[in-house]
């Protein structure tokens, strides 16, 4: 086990770059805290190192030891963490090709982690963000996956490129929508199937609706629209996968 003391140590300073956006882009790598997210990593294969200022409960094969002031610099957590893993990004590509969702815009990474563990939750193949879809692996991304972004591709895609080829692979693509749009009892199951889920404030958008199959919304007293992560929860268990039926 290696040990490392200094604040200054260069690996502390990689560890903390991984915080950045770009430092992530560059190395293909970012951090999970705590230990339920390492399981799932561990358990992914995705896992790379582990650093803990105290003993792990896992078995695992490179483990740097480091002191609680190393931890607390690393780490993003308002409360102490013991455990952080540095992990690889999961390959982009998906094995099954049956349902999809594709995200317009989304800015809250709570959001993003939301939708994202309910995809897994109800079967879905594959999540597709567009390029101005916040990071998957911003801190608070992660945390709300739960652990699900270890056990399903999420791409960054130009979405205008990507329908097209969708629609000739023969998925019908369907936009959520408020505005000449179907309901759940209108819009029939299919085997193939791509939902579109847009920003918070401005929804899917009006390029994104035209090239869209159909639009869906969902019906609801009392208020205009839902919370993106609801509606798409609502919409992802309608449509699940087969095997979560």
């Amino acid at each position: 086990m290696e040990q490392i003391t200094s604040l200054q140590n260069k690996r502390v300073k990689e560890w903390c770059s991984l915080h950045q956006k770009k430092y992530r882009d560059q190395t293909g790598r970012f951090l999970v805290e705590g230990e339920h997210l390492i399981k799932e990593a561990l358990t992914a294969g995705l896992l790379e190192e582990l650093i803990t200022d105290t003993e792990t409960p896992f078995d695992f094969r490179k483990v740097t030891l480091v002191t609680p002031q190393i931890m607390a610099k690393i780490s993003k957590n308002v409360s102490a963490v013991h455990l952080i893993g540095v992990c690889r990004k999961m390959e982009e590509t998906a094995e099954r090709r049956n349902r999809f969702i594709l995200l317009d815009g989304i800015q809250d990474p709570g959001n993003l982690g939301t939708l994202i563990r309910t995809a897994v939750s109800f079967g879905f193949d594959a999540v597709y963000c567009s390029e101005d879809t916040c990071d998957l692996f911003n801190e608070k991304a992660v945390r709300s996956t739960q652990g699900a972004l270890f056990h399903i591709p999420v791409m960054r895609r130009n979405l205008k490129d990507l329908i097209p080829l969708l629609q000739k692979e023969g998925f019908a693509v369907i936009s959520t929508s408020l505005e000449e749009s179907h309901t759940p009892s209108q819009i029939a199951v299919t085997d193939q199937m791509a939902f579109v889920f847009g920003n918070e404030g401005q929804g899917v958008r009006k390029e994104i609706q035209a090239m869209s199959d159909d639009r869906l919304r969902i019906e609801i007293t009392g208020f205009e629209s839902l919370n993106v992560a609801v509606a798409g929860g609502i919409v992802m268990y309608l449509y699940r996968g087969r095997e979560t039926e």
